[in-house]
């Protein structure tokens, strides 16, 4: 097999290609919250949050894939999704979500008591500080979920063939 096609068959489609960014579907959405109906913002979070159930059932049907006992099959698909919708739900929707949010209402609210532009100006300015704040804000979030995950849930998990997440 080439190189290039041992690549391709190690591929993630929800880790490793365009399909990843779905997941940030819903920064963008609080980024752009001031902007939009809080109807396209919840649709964001729509998107995310199918990214998140696909890639969390993508990974248990990968756990059942793999060759072992029958009897540890099961359990090791139920742990992989469940791995990845807690580790998913916190990294990609959650945590960045609320980030951003925040980061945004607080941009909107200092730029509204420390300068006379105009409200366009003052959201297309929170917008932008919060699109530009996104992938600042990923790969800090996804350690910090690691420890998290590593600290709590996967204690519980045995320690072989835990499933990998980030």
């Amino acid at each position: 097999m080439s190189e290039q096609q041992r690549q391709g068959a190690e591929r993630d489609l929800y880790r490793d290609t365009w399909v990843r960014y779905l997941g940030y579907a819903n920064e963008v959405g609080e980024a752009f919250r001031s902007l939009v109906p809080t109807a396209v913002v919840w649709l964001s979070y729509g998107v995310s949050s199918s990214y998140v159930l696909a890639d969390a059932v993508d990974k248990g049907k990968k756990a059942g894939e793999v060759p072992s006992p029958e009897a540890g099959r099961s359990t090791r698909m139920a742990l992989a999704v469940v791995d990845t919708f807690v580790w998913q739900s916190l990294a990609s929707v959650a945590i960045p979500g609320f980030t951003i949010n925040r980061l945004c209402a607080a941009s909107l609210y200092v730029l509204g008591t420390m300068t006379r532009w105009p409200l366009a100006v003052r959201k297309w300015t929170t917008t932008t500080l919060g699109l530009l704040a996104i992938p600042v804000i990923v790969h800090p979030i996804d350690r910090s979920v690691d420890f998290l995950l590593d600290s709590s849930l996967r204690k519980l998990y045995p320690s072989v063939g835990k499933p990998s997440s980030s």
